[in-house]
């Protein structure tokens, strides 16, 4: 569901309700995107969140504070300059755009009351937010627009602020006769008729439009009768009723647990999934877009790693297939070597010029013909066949080595691939590329960045008994929770054989673990595994005290040999998760 004028009018009656006559206590940048505003305000602390993303523009109110980095960007620096500890002193969305537009009242360097504006515009890849003086001159934005980006409007310090160019009409002041005689007479489908034409509305509210009114929005404008104008126009003006009223109803609709669409009005054309009502429009989109918004930066993020690792599988995967190949042809080596030892024993029995012996083989009792090559001797013939016996188990011997260390390269790059996908922060990104950079596949880069880098840590679940368990999210990870977190007494989870979390079972004391623990613990390293998508995984479990590390080898390797096994879905749902 598209971040449209009608959930934008939701978010701006809740900030007018909230945040109006409040003061500005904190502005935060975490992304080169995107602001948090702390406004303390009627006795409580209010968080609000300003995303310019192309991606996923959005606002809403946060329930607690993001992470931000050591050093603020310079438009951070700029705002907390002019409106730190400003007073908000209006909340408008200009002619129902996808536009917020905040009034902040400060003091400025002589001590004069002066108003500043900060502007946010969400409309996709051209979504910015903008700071202006009280006479509409830009001071500065989150992201500089000159000529040679958009020849329509140039976002530049300097330079008036203007709207948006938009020939559409307001959906608050739409009259029934333009509604009727030019929205609904233009050559095209009715629900984009309708909104191409209106502004705010977005195509999934306006098919909402066309369900309740009873008409199919694919159909032509001209197949609409008069009496179906009359509905439409109803339906449309109980909208915008509901709009200037403030009774707005907040949704999610979800598809077997999976979110698919959301809005600030009820749809009831997804009456038939389950359709579920919030009382704030925040919660709904903190809870549609969570894991959007995580996966989209994550992605963005982490994009070079993924291309670098999907070429690496590739070549690798390739590379492991022709040296299993190559052991399979040395695997008949055994039957030159008997050969030999055939010729050696029945050579008085050969002819010159000879092209063939059949001889019983004394090792089964079996008849078995050995090809000569009649211009040599019974003696040269054996050592001809000894020769390539020899040759064949050096090849042998240097594929094994060769296939092992390629099977042990392959698993690594697969685990990674593993880890990208559940990468939840940047501190995972960053610690995959250190481990990508550590193994070679990355060559190394002087960071400008000598601050702190923010810990990565793991995944943190309880189970159904009370035991915390813990999933390393990347190879160092996996190390540290292992030989670090971990006690020897402590229970370790592993998919068998295949690339995978460790999973970490505190016992805190305790002998042992109920079976719930176990088996949940188990599901766990199957879901966090290379195995996820197979219908049951087999799981290694043992002490953490009999794990070694091997001298020199790869992050998240280890070696065991006592152990027990049980098979395990690849499912966590019902296991506690802990947000630490």
């Amino acid at each position: 569901m598209a971040f449209d004028g009608v959930v934008i009018s939701n978010i701006v009656r809740d900030m007018r309700e909230r945040l109006i006559g409040g003061r500005i206590y904190k502005i935060y940048q975490p992304e080169a995107d995107e602001l948090n505003i702390v406004v303390k305000n009627q006795g409580t602390t209010f968080r609000v969140m300003l995303n310019s993303s192309a991606s996923l523009p959005l606002v809403y109110f946060l329930d607690e504070n993001k992470s931000n980095p050591m050093k603020a960007p310079s438009f951070c620096m700029l705002l907390r300059k002019h409106v730190g500890n400003g007073r908000i002193t209006d909340v408008r969305q200009p002619d129902f755009e996808r536009i917020i537009e905040l009034t902040i009242e400060h003091l400025d360097d002589m001590g004069d009351v002066c108003q500043k504006k900060l502007v946010i515009e969400l409309m996709g890849k051209y979504s910015n937010i903008i700071f202006t003086d009280s006479e509409g001159k830009i001071i500065d934005s989150i992201k500089r627009i000159g000529s040679n980006i958009s020849s329509v409007r140039e976002v530049l310090p300097g330079r008036e602020y203007v709207l948006p160019p938009n020939d559409k009409y307001n959906p608050l002041l739409l009259t029934e006769d333009i509604f009727k005689n030019e929205v609904l007479e233009k050559p095209l489908s009715i629900v984009k008729a309708i909104f191409s034409s209106i502004t705010g509305i977005s195509k999934e509210m306006a098919e909402e439009i066309c369900y309740e009114a009873g008409v199919d929005g694919n159909f032509s404008t001209d197949s609409l009768a008069e009496n179906n104008k009359d509905v439409l126009w109803k339906v449309f003006s109980s909208f915008v009723e509901k709009i200037n009223s403030g009774r707005y109803e907040p949704c999610i609709v979800y598809n077997k647990d999976i979110p698919i669409a959301f809005s600030a009005m009820y749809l009831r054309m997804y009456e038939d999934l389950s359709v579920v009502k919030f009382d704030d429009v925040s919660e709904v989109l903190s809870n549609f877009y969570a894991q959007k918004d995580v996966y989209s930066r994550m992605h963005q993020k982490s994009t070079d790693l993924r291309k670098v690792l999907s070429s690496l599988v590739e070549r690798t995967s390739k590379k492991y297939d022709i040296l299993l190949k190559q052991l399979k042809d040395v695997e008949k080596r055994d039957k030159y070597r008997l050969y030999g030892e055939l010729l050696q024993a029945y050579g008085h029995e050969i002819k010159e010029g000879d092209e063939s012996i059949t001889v019983i083989n004394y090792y089964d009792g079996n008849e078995i013909t050995i090809p000569l090559d009649g211009m040599l001797t019974a003696a040269n013939n054996a050592n001809k066949y000894f020769d390539k016996y020899n040759k064949m188990k050096r090849t042998y011997e240097a594929s094994l080595t060769l296939v092992k260390e390629c099977k042990q390269t392959l698993d690594q790059l697969l685990l990674l691939q593993n880890s990208i996908e559940i990468a939840g922060s940047e501190a995972d990104i960053n610690e995959i590329r250190q481990e990508m950079t550590l193994a070679g596949f990355l060559k190394e880069k002087k960071s400008d960045n000598k601050g702190k880098q923010e810990k990565s840590n793991p995944l943190h679940f309880v189970s159904s008994d009370g035991f915390h368990m813990y999933v390393g999210k990347n190879n160092l990870q996996n190390d540290r929770l292992t030989f670090k977190t971990a006690g020897p007494k402590d229970l370790w989870f592993h998919a068998k054989e295949m690339p995978g979390s460790h999973v970490i079972v505190k016992l805190e004391g305790a002998d042992d673990v109920p079976d719930n623990t176990y088996e949940e613990a188990a599901r766990l390293a199957a879901y966090y595994s290379t195995g996820k998508t197979s219908p049951k995984v087999e799981i290694d479990y043992t002490r953490r005290g009999n794990l070694k590390k091997p001298p020199e080898s790869n992050p998240g390797y280890v070696i065991y040999h006592t152990n027990y096994s049980m098979v395990a879905l690849p499912d966590i749902s019902g296991i506690e998760m802990i947000k630490d």
